[in-house]
């Protein structure tokens, strides 16, 4: 699962300890989960994805694997 939280954030010029601050997580989270080393639970994609005012998918690009 790819994501496009740094490039959401960087367009509206929010730090990451900002959006980290929003969204009720420490900065380490949103550096993992833009550099692909974490995926967000649930509730944290809904978070993000409503604090940008957008859906899940539209933040989260889920790719699904070749057979």
């Amino acid at each position: 699962m790819t994501n496009r939280i740094a490039q959401l954030r960087k367009e509206r010029r929010i730090s990451q300890a900002e959006l980290a601050d929003a969204v009720d997580v420490t900065r380490q989270t949103i550096i993992s989960l833009e550099n692909g080393r974490y995926n967000a639970s649930l509730l944290l994609a809904h978070k993000i994805a409503n604090y940008f005012g957008m859906t899940i998918e539209e933040v989260f690009l889920f790719e699904e694997e070749e057979a």
